[in-house]
């Protein structure tokens, strides 16, 4: 079949930058870490080119550096850079709580709704059970289809991108927490509701509320070297927030 070659290529690709991209978020591929081409080829069975091209691919995601002597390093983001995170997803939540989007929301279908409840429960369900890996997946399902119901695929697409640089960063300092139950913020169920009942305001607040969180535990965790304070007494405490 005509291009075949280049489809399967273009599949390959895709497939190993996902796989990659699953590695660096959980922490397997650490932040700072190094390696090449070849090494991933050989990891994966694969030639060269779809391996170079998705490593590529997440460069363009910021979540790789290309180094001098042609090999790759995980980029590691500051505490500075997650209060920046916050904010600019702080920024793209609101924007989906105005004026057109807000009215595209409003007008999601109901099978469309079901699917980010879905997503939500599971989310949920993972947060209070305290399992990082099954929560980050459903975690960046939900916000990716709850994003989607815009119908504007730049809100989705900048939206993801800093929800995984934001899980790059607090996924190493969660891990060192040991047991995360009670920990992680469980209400994206309580959210899809606030949207499709059309309550905006409860909706924001839920957003406000979820990323005070985030930058309370973070300050917590990251003590001195993120804030000039001592770690948080209050990290742990039954405010449920997470990254």
């Amino acid at each position: 079949m005509p291009g075949s070659d280049a489809v399967k290529r273009t599949t390959l690709r895709s497939q190993i930058a996902d796989a990659l991209r699953d590695e660096v978020i959980a922490g397997r591929l650490p932040a700072g870490g190094q390696f090449t081409v070849k090494e991933i080829a050989e990891q994966y069975g694969v030639s060269a080119t779809p391996v170079r091209e998705a490593l590529l691919d997440l460069c363009s995601q910021g979540l790789l550096d290309v180094e001098l002597h042609r090999s790759y390093r995980v980029r590691e983001f500051s505490y500075a850079d997650f209060r920046d995170m916050i904010e600019a997803r702080t920024l793209i939540v609101e924007g989906m709580f105005r004026r057109s989007a807000m009215r595209a929301l409003q007008a999601a279908t109901p099978q469309a709704l079901a699917s980010v409840r879905r997503r939500a429960e599971e989310a949920s369900r993972a947060a209070v059970a305290g399992d990082l890996d099954i929560l980050i997946g459903y975690d960046l399902r939900f916000w990716r289809e709850m994003a989607g119901l815009v119908g504007n695929p730049y809100i989705s697409d900048f939206l993801d991108r800093v929800r995984v640089q934001s899980w790059i960063f607090t996924v190493p300092l969660l891990r060192a927490l040991g047991d995360l139950r009670g920990l992680l913020w469980d209400r994206h169920a309580d959210l899809v509701e606030a949207v499709a009942s059309r309550d905006v305001e409860r909706a924001q607040q839920i957003v406000v509320a979820y990323n005070e969180h985030s930058l309370a535990l973070i300050d917590g965790l990251c003590g001195d070297a993120a804030s000039g304070r001592e770690p948080s007494d209050t990290v742990g405490s039954d405010q449920g927030p997470t990254a």
